[in-house]
């Protein structure tokens, strides 16, 4: 029985020990994930002040390149698009001499590559919708440990220290995730809409010249 016991006391110890390792590395994790949600929060701000400024329809480029009144590189050159998108559009442009088919697949795959460089952008704050409330529970449950001991010996200011770490902890990762979650939804929508406009214009650059 004793041997029992004892057992029992030294695996406690073992967790209690690991656990509190994992107390300064958890709240530096909830400190560079918010800080990083600053960062994010900027460059959503910055993106927005560019886009508010492009007031551009697709059907119009699609129409203007199609009236054939004009090459589709000038049209793309001297059209409101972002510069990554302008870049997307010219490249499929700059190949004339593949075929037909070639070209389609050229376009279907530089679409492919930018969509997934947009799909990195939006995982960035979608990782921290996931973990950061994680976290957050971790830092709250971390204190709540030498929190107890210090109730059950009467020390009020451990318990109060104990409990701040863990109510901080909590709003740092509830913060990070809520704010990252609306920088998702943001994101997917704009990035949708530009998926949808560019295959729509560089179909229509395809179908020009291939004629």
């Amino acid at each position: 029985m004793n041997t029992t016991n004892q057992y029992a006391i030294n695996t406690n110890s073992i967790m209690r020990q690991i656990v509190t390792l994992l107390d300064n590395p958890v709240k530096v994790v909830l400190i560079a994930m918010l800080i990083i949600t600053i960062i994010l929060v900027g460059e959503l701000i910055a993106e927005y002040i560019q886009r508010r400024y492009i007031k551009l329809k697709a059907v119009k480029v699609v129409d203007a390149i199609r009236n054939g009144k004009s090459n589709p590189e000038d049209i793309v050159a001297n059209s409101r698009l972002l510069n990554k998108q302008k870049e997307l559009l010219l490249e499929v442009t700059k190949h004339k001499n593949l075929s037909n088919e070639m070209r389609e697949s050229l376009a279907e795959s530089l679409l492919d590559n930018f969509e997934r460089q947009l799909n990195v952008k939006v995982k960035r704050t979608d990782l921290i919708v996931k973990i950061g409330p994680a976290f957050g529970l971790l830092g709250t449950l971390i204190p709540l440990g030498p929190g107890i001991i210090a109730l059950a010996s009467g020390d009020t200011a451990t318990l109060s220290t104990s409990l701040l770490s863990a109510f901080d902890t909590t709003v740092i990762g509830l913060i990070s995730g809520s704010i990252c979650s609306v920088l998702s939804l943001i994101r997917k929508n704009w990035y949708q809409k530009d998926s949808i406009m560019l295959r729509l214009i560089m179909e229509a650059i395809v179908e020009e010249e291939n004629k």
